[in-house]
Protein backbone atom coordinates (compact mmCIF):
# COMPACT_ATOMS: atom_id res chain seq x y z
CA UNK A 1 0.00 0.00 0.00
CA UNK A 2 1.41 3.35 -1.04
CA UNK A 3 1.51 6.27 1.43
CA UNK A 4 -1.61 8.38 1.07
CA UNK A 5 -0.78 11.69 -0.69
CA UNK A 6 -2.62 14.65 0.81
CA UNK A 7 -3.37 18.25 -0.20
CA UNK A 8 -1.09 20.99 1.12
CA UNK A 9 -3.96 22.90 2.68
CA UNK A 10 -7.76 23.02 2.77
CA UNK A 11 -9.47 26.01 1.10
CA UNK A 12 -11.42 28.11 3.60
CA UNK A 13 -12.90 30.97 1.58
CA UNK A 14 -15.61 30.58 -1.04
CA UNK A 15 -13.33 31.89 -3.80
CA UNK A 16 -10.60 29.38 -2.91
CA UNK A 17 -13.12 26.54 -2.69
CA UNK A 18 -14.42 27.44 -6.16
CA UNK A 19 -10.88 27.41 -7.57
CA UNK A 20 -10.12 24.02 -6.02
CA UNK A 21 -13.33 22.63 -7.50
CA UNK A 22 -12.26 23.96 -10.92
CA UNK A 23 -8.91 22.23 -10.49
CA UNK A 24 -10.58 18.94 -9.55
CA UNK A 25 -13.01 19.17 -12.47
CA UNK A 26 -10.08 19.76 -14.82
CA UNK A 27 -8.25 16.78 -13.30
CA UNK A 28 -11.31 14.58 -13.81
CA UNK A 29 -11.71 15.55 -17.46
CA UNK A 30 -8.03 14.97 -18.25
CA UNK A 31 -8.08 11.57 -16.53
CA UNK A 32 -11.11 10.56 -18.59
CA UNK A 33 -9.49 11.73 -21.83
CA UNK A 34 -5.80 10.88 -21.39
CA UNK A 35 -5.48 8.59 -18.39
CA UNK A 36 -2.92 8.91 -15.61
CA UNK A 37 0.09 8.94 -17.94
CA UNK A 38 -1.27 11.91 -19.89
CA UNK A 39 -2.08 13.95 -16.80
CA UNK A 40 0.26 16.51 -15.24
CA UNK A 41 -0.11 19.66 -13.18
CA UNK A 42 0.60 21.92 -16.17
CA UNK A 43 -2.24 20.35 -18.14
CA UNK A 44 -4.56 20.58 -15.13
CA UNK A 45 -3.74 24.26 -14.62
CA UNK A 46 -4.34 25.05 -18.30
CA UNK A 47 -7.69 23.22 -18.34
CA UNK A 48 -8.78 24.86 -15.07
CA UNK A 49 -7.72 28.32 -16.24
CA UNK A 50 -5.42 28.92 -13.28
CA UNK A 51 -1.68 29.21 -12.80
CA UNK A 52 0.48 26.18 -12.03
CA UNK A 53 1.37 27.93 -8.78
CA UNK A 54 -2.30 27.94 -7.81
CA UNK A 55 -2.45 24.19 -8.31
CA UNK A 56 0.70 23.64 -6.23
CA UNK A 57 -0.70 25.89 -3.54
CA UNK A 58 -3.20 23.16 -2.71
CA UNK A 59 -1.82 20.00 -4.34
CA UNK A 60 1.91 19.13 -4.11
CA UNK A 61 1.71 16.56 -6.95
CA UNK A 62 -0.73 14.84 -9.26
CA UNK A 63 -1.19 11.91 -6.87
CA UNK A 64 -2.67 14.29 -4.29
CA UNK A 65 -5.18 15.35 -6.97
CA UNK A 66 -6.20 11.70 -7.38
CA UNK A 67 -6.67 11.41 -3.63
CA UNK A 68 -8.85 14.53 -3.63
CA UNK A 69 -11.05 13.05 -6.37
CA UNK A 70 -11.46 9.86 -4.33
CA UNK A 71 -12.40 11.93 -1.27
CA UNK A 72 -14.93 13.92 -3.30
CA UNK A 73 -16.44 10.71 -4.61
CA UNK A 74 -16.71 9.29 -1.08
CA UNK A 75 -18.39 12.47 0.15
CA UNK A 76 -20.93 12.25 -2.68
CA UNK A 77 -21.76 8.65 -1.78
CA UNK A 78 -22.26 9.42 1.90
CA UNK A 79 -24.36 12.46 1.01
CA UNK A 80 -26.59 10.18 -1.05
CA UNK A 81 -27.09 7.91 1.96
CA UNK A 82 -27.88 10.88 4.19
CA UNK A 83 -30.45 12.19 1.70
CA UNK A 84 -32.23 8.83 1.64
CA UNK A 85 -32.21 8.29 5.40
CA UNK A 86 -33.26 11.88 6.13
CA UNK A 87 -36.33 11.51 3.93
CA UNK A 88 -39.76 11.78 5.49
CA UNK A 89 -42.38 9.06 5.61
CA UNK A 90 -42.22 5.46 6.85
CA UNK A 91 -40.24 2.93 4.86
CA UNK A 92 -39.77 -0.78 5.15
CA UNK A 93 -36.28 -2.23 5.49
CA UNK A 94 -36.25 -3.23 1.83
CA UNK A 95 -37.49 0.18 0.73
CA UNK A 96 -34.62 1.84 2.59
CA UNK A 97 -32.09 -0.51 1.02
CA UNK A 98 -33.58 -0.08 -2.45
CA UNK A 99 -33.51 3.71 -2.16
CA UNK A 100 -29.85 3.73 -1.06
CA UNK A 101 -28.75 1.38 -3.84
CA UNK A 102 -30.66 3.42 -6.42
CA UNK A 103 -29.11 6.65 -5.13
CA UNK A 104 -25.57 5.21 -5.32
CA UNK A 105 -26.09 3.83 -8.82
CA UNK A 106 -27.49 7.19 -9.95
CA UNK A 107 -24.53 9.06 -8.41
CA UNK A 108 -22.08 6.82 -10.27
CA UNK A 109 -23.78 7.64 -13.56
CA UNK A 110 -22.89 11.34 -13.25
CA UNK A 111 -19.22 10.71 -14.16
CA UNK A 112 -19.13 7.01 -15.09
CA UNK A 113 -15.86 7.11 -17.04
CA UNK A 114 -14.07 8.94 -14.23
CA UNK A 115 -15.29 6.39 -11.69
CA UNK A 116 -14.01 3.57 -13.87
CA UNK A 117 -10.57 5.18 -14.15
CA UNK A 118 -10.36 5.86 -10.41
CA UNK A 119 -11.47 2.42 -9.31
CA UNK A 120 -9.57 0.34 -11.86
CA UNK A 121 -6.29 2.23 -12.04
CA UNK A 122 -5.99 3.91 -8.64
CA UNK A 123 -7.73 1.84 -5.94
CA UNK A 124 -4.64 2.23 -3.73
CA UNK A 125 -5.39 5.95 -3.42
CA UNK A 126 -8.78 5.35 -1.88
CA UNK A 127 -8.81 6.86 1.59
CA UNK A 128 -9.91 4.89 4.67
CA UNK A 129 -13.62 5.17 5.38
CA UNK A 130 -15.14 6.62 8.53
CA UNK A 131 -12.23 8.92 9.22
CA UNK A 132 -14.21 12.16 9.07
CA UNK A 133 -17.31 13.59 10.73
CA UNK A 134 -19.39 13.23 7.55
CA UNK A 135 -18.51 9.54 7.20
CA UNK A 136 -19.25 8.86 10.85
CA UNK A 137 -22.56 10.72 10.58
CA UNK A 138 -23.63 8.53 7.67
CA UNK A 139 -22.55 5.40 9.52
CA UNK A 140 -24.61 6.41 12.54
CA UNK A 141 -27.66 7.24 10.40
CA UNK A 142 -27.50 3.82 8.79
CA UNK A 143 -27.02 2.14 12.16
CA UNK A 144 -30.10 3.94 13.51
CA UNK A 145 -32.10 2.79 10.48
CA UNK A 146 -31.14 -0.82 11.19
CA UNK A 147 -32.07 -0.38 14.85
CA UNK A 148 -35.51 0.81 13.76
CA UNK A 149 -35.97 -2.48 11.88
CA UNK A 150 -34.34 -4.67 14.55
CA UNK A 151 -37.15 -7.21 14.56
CA UNK A 152 -36.50 -8.00 10.89
CA UNK A 153 -32.72 -8.38 11.18
CA UNK A 154 -31.02 -11.64 12.11
CA UNK A 155 -27.49 -10.28 12.47
CA UNK A 156 -26.66 -10.09 16.20
CA UNK A 157 -24.20 -7.16 16.04
CA UNK A 158 -25.79 -4.16 14.31
CA UNK A 159 -22.59 -2.12 14.49
CA UNK A 160 -20.74 -4.82 12.56
CA UNK A 161 -23.73 -5.33 10.26
CA UNK A 162 -23.67 -1.63 9.36
CA UNK A 163 -20.00 -1.84 8.39
CA UNK A 164 -20.54 -4.99 6.33
CA UNK A 165 -23.62 -3.49 4.66
CA UNK A 166 -21.66 -0.44 3.53
CA UNK A 167 -18.78 -2.56 2.21
CA UNK A 168 -21.18 -4.89 0.37
CA UNK A 169 -23.09 -2.03 -1.19
CA UNK A 170 -19.89 -0.26 -2.22
CA UNK A 171 -18.43 -3.38 -3.86
CA UNK A 172 -21.61 -4.43 -5.64
CA UNK A 173 -22.44 -0.95 -6.93
CA UNK A 174 -18.89 -0.48 -8.24
CA UNK A 175 -19.10 -3.87 -9.98
CA UNK A 176 -22.47 -2.95 -11.49
CA UNK A 177 -21.06 0.30 -12.89
CA UNK A 178 -17.71 -1.03 -14.12
CA UNK A 179 -18.00 -4.73 -14.93
CA UNK A 180 -21.65 -5.67 -15.50
CA UNK A 181 -22.14 -7.83 -18.63
CA UNK A 182 -24.34 -6.17 -21.25
CA UNK A 183 -26.73 -9.14 -21.24
CA UNK A 184 -27.97 -8.22 -17.75
CA UNK A 185 -30.60 -5.50 -17.51
CA UNK A 186 -29.62 -2.65 -15.12
CA UNK A 187 -32.95 -2.98 -13.30
CA UNK A 188 -32.31 -6.69 -12.67
CA UNK A 189 -28.80 -5.98 -11.36
CA UNK A 190 -30.16 -3.29 -9.05
CA UNK A 191 -32.83 -5.66 -7.72
CA UNK A 192 -30.26 -8.40 -7.12
CA UNK A 193 -28.02 -6.02 -5.17
CA UNK A 194 -30.96 -5.16 -2.91
CA UNK A 195 -31.73 -8.90 -2.56
CA UNK A 196 -28.14 -9.57 -1.47
CA UNK A 197 -28.14 -6.77 1.12
CA UNK A 198 -31.52 -7.74 2.52
CA UNK A 199 -30.57 -11.42 2.57
CA UNK A 200 -27.44 -10.67 4.58
CA UNK A 201 -29.31 -8.56 7.12
CA UNK A 202 -32.11 -11.08 7.60
CA UNK A 203 -29.73 -14.02 7.97
CA UNK A 204 -28.16 -14.81 11.32
CA UNK A 205 -28.61 -16.76 14.58
CA UNK A 206 -32.12 -15.43 15.23
CA UNK A 207 -33.45 -16.55 11.88
CA UNK A 208 -31.44 -19.76 11.93
CA UNK A 209 -33.11 -20.64 15.21
CA UNK A 210 -36.51 -19.89 13.77
CA UNK A 211 -35.83 -22.24 10.83
CA UNK A 212 -34.80 -25.06 13.16
CA UNK A 213 -38.14 -24.80 14.97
Amino acid sequence: MRPLPTPRKVPRQARSQHMVEQILQATARILEERGYAGMNTNAVAARAGVSVGSVYQYFPNKDSLITALHERHGAQMYAAIDAVLAGTGPRTLREHLAAMVHAWLAAHQVEPELHKVLEKEFPFFDTPTQDGPADDNSFQRLLHMLEAHRDQIGQPDLDLATWVLLRMMESLVHAAVMDAPARFAPADIERCIVDALEGYLRAGPAHAGAREK
